[in-house]
């Protein structure tokens, strides 16, 4: 059961596709308190609490404090309070009752849970405007399944977005693309796609290309083409100001860009300098740029991701030239700790300060918004606008589209990436746990930058990495530049690699299969033991293992140097411990805890009693998978027991 109610005036976010009306009444379960602009409830001393979608932490949120404001910010420490996203639903699931709980509103909200006071949930608004959905259910996945059926289907991809991309932040020019796509092929790894980074475009201009790098980039589409590559470039939320530049001088002579409030257009800087930012909001200005996307599916181009579209800003004008009047008073004086902080903090806070955020304003469903109120909405709206205009450019043909940024609705038109994380053990953790709040959110196709984008991966952190990657649904090597080349024939155990990335492909069938039975379902395609398992205490208190699919649980390896793990199984399981998709063993692992070997080069995936696994012969793309001759691993069942989804892959 779904209940809506209101607080203040809210804004509408579209988040919401299905009519649901106004209950009277007060809201269930939290105390609302007017004067703090808050709502509170008394947790239990067990009472545990799932979702937010994209957060630090893990998959139990209880014990800290969490911000929906989507923040640019690349260091995922446990101490960052908000990331690229703002999902605000969660489920409260306590000793006496279990219920859901979506908070939609565009603005600043924390969930502090338990943090100021161990014993309290506490939802702070900074505006007190707000719609409150509370759903009732069985459990924790009747729950989901009926707030998901209230968002609306999640995006689906084309089915070669499930192989392997390899990324970098920058691949230079079309031989540098041709030399990976060529090693791969050459040490026989699997890949579908190649990513290309901001240095494709001219000048970091949207939906240009550079002439003097990518000279003849429609014929090198087709070239990638024909050998079933596909290139998919980068989108930024800023356009460059430029005389000449059919974007910009469109977007002012329609007036498309957002403006400050004396009416002038906010001068911001990202990666090609100063900027404007589309009014993403505005439907005249989300048709208009969404279109823009033409200019490269022209090209050939079937895929994109969107990025830096919190936004992301890297200065104003304004709080420039402010920045440079303050740093005078600082000339020709003895800095103390005091004074040197203070000026460090002046020039710290440059990029994606607050204050900016408020300098802007938004023409949304017929009113004017200062920018900080309806913040969270930016990415989505971005988002939809490509994803709007996909529907109109390419009715027939799926287009990929993933995005950095995002509030829940903008499930319906694109994936997520868990943005720029780091080469970091425990951001392989962090990407482990994340995936079932991404999950109950809606975010289905999602995935972290494989082996870490920033600092400096190592070849037993990679190769760990992809051995969790081949079971999220985006599977890409992304990493920035100035770090350790991180293609995986760059490092000394090629046949590893090759093994891993091959077990993925054989595995597709089985992945997209239960994707898109997640999607038509309203289900999850990655799930805590204790959703599936709910009677059993331990399974609460297990966070690095999960369930995927209907099949099979998975047990990911991410410490450094460790030889195995422990695992915790709720019922007998059939373990394969694979290291490659035709190299594996199989036992049957009782009930209960085990300390479960596993090699730098084999991954442990346990099949569920009464489920079947299918298994293809990989193939060097997706598209070339042959689904006619399966083979089926199965634990006390037969393969045809298995419901296994197909379809062209591409069709809408």
């Amino acid at each position: 059961m779904i209940r809506k109610y209101k607080i203040g005036n809210p804004i509408e976010t579209d988040s919401v596709v299905v009519d649901i009306g106004l209950e009277n009444e007060a809201i269930p379960y939290f105390e609302k308190n007017d004067e703090k602009k808050e709502l509170a409830l008394l947790l239990g001393k067990d009472d545990q609490v799932y979702g937010l979608g994209e957060t630090v932490r893990g998959i139990n949120k209880r014990g800290y404090i969490y911000t929906s404001f989507c923040a640019d910010d690349p260091n995922h420490t446990e101490d960052k309070r908000s990331l690229y996203a703002a999902q605000n639903f969660f489920v409260v699931w306590g000793v006496n009752s279990v219920f859901g709980m979506y908070v939609d509103t565009p603005g600043r909200v924390s969930f502090d849970i338990g943090y100021s006071d161990k014993d309290y949930f506490l939802i702070d608004f900074e505006d007190f405007d707000a719609y409150i959905y509370v759903i009732e259910g069985l459990d924790v996945l009747d729950i989901v399944k009926q707030f998901r059926g209230i968002i609306g289907k999640s995006y689906i991809p084309p089915r070669w977005a499930f192989g392997f991309g390899q990324s970098r932040w920058s691949y230079m020019n079309e031989q540098e693309v041709r030399e990976v796509v060529d090693n791969y092929d050459k040490q026989g790894i699997p890949i579908d796609s190649v990513y290309l980074d901001i240095d494709y475009m001219e000048r970091y201009k949207d939906f240009t290309v550079s002439d003097e790098r990518f000279p003849e980039f429609e014929s090198f589409v087709k070239e990638m083409a024909d050998k079933n590559i596909h290139l998919v470039p980068i989108i930024d939320a800023g356009v460059k100001i430029e005389e000449g530049y059919d974007v910009y001088e469109e977007g002012v002579k329609n007036d498309y860009f957002c403006k400050k409030e004396n009416g002038d257009k906010l001068v911001a800087a990202v990666w090609p300098g100063k900027v404007h930012f589309p009014d993403f909001l505005n439907e005249d200005a989300r048709k208009w740029f969404g279109d823009k996307y033409k200019v490269l599916l022209d090209k050939g181009i079937d895929g994109f991701w969107n990025d830096m579209n919190e936004p992301a800003i890297f200065y104003t004008e304004d709080h420039l030239k402010e920045v440079f009047e303050q740093l005078h008073d600082f000339e020709g004086k003895n800095l103390d700790i005091e004074s040197f902080f203070n000026m460090q903090g002046i020039v710290g806070g440059l990029a994606n300060n607050d204050e900016d955020y408020r300098r802007f304003y938004h023409e949304y469903k017929g009113k004017r918004y200062r920018h900080d109120k309806v913040h969270n909405l930016f990415g989505y709206n971005m988002t939809r606008a490509a994803g709007e205009a996909f529907e109109r450019l390419s009715p027939d043909k799926r287009i990929l589209m993933f995005s950095r940024s995002s509030y829940i609705g903008m499930h319906r038109y694109g994936g997520v990436w868990c943005g720029d994380n780091k080469s970091w053990w425990s951001h392989l953790l962090l990407n482990i746990q994340q995936m079932p709040a991404l999950n109950m959110c809606g975010f289905l196709y999602s995935g972290a930058d494989v082996g870490g984008f920033g600092a400096d991966v190592t070849e037993d952190l990679l190769m760990r990495w992809i051995e969790f990657g081949i079971f999220t649904p985006l599977f890409r090597d992304h990493s920035a530049k100035g770090t350790r080349r991180q293609e995986l024939y760059r490092f000394k155990d090629t046949t590893g690699f090759r093994n891993i990335i091959q077990l993925r492909y054989a595995l597709i069938p089985y992945l997209y299969s239960e994707f898109m039975k997640a999607i038509n379902n309203d289900e999850m395609l990655f799930k805590p033991l204790c959703f599936e398992y709910p009677q059993d205490e331990m399974a609460r208190e297990v966070e690095d293992q999960l369930l995927v699919g209907e099949s099979i649980m998975i047990a990911p390896v991410y410490k450094q140097n460790a030889k195995g793990r422990y695992v915790y199984l709720p019922e007998d399981m059939k373990l394969c411990r694979f290291r490659s998709f035709d190299d594996y063993d199989v036992e049957v692992i009782g009930k209960g805890h085990h300390f479960i070997s596993a090699e730098l080069n084999e991954v442990l995936v346990f099949i569920r009693k009464g489920h079947a696994l299918p298994i293809a012969a990989p193939a060097s793309r997706t598209e070339k998978i042959d689904y006619s001759d399966l083979k089926y691993e199965c634990y006390e069942c037969q393969g045809e027991d298995y419901d296994l989804y197909t379809d062209d892959g591409i069709s809408r």
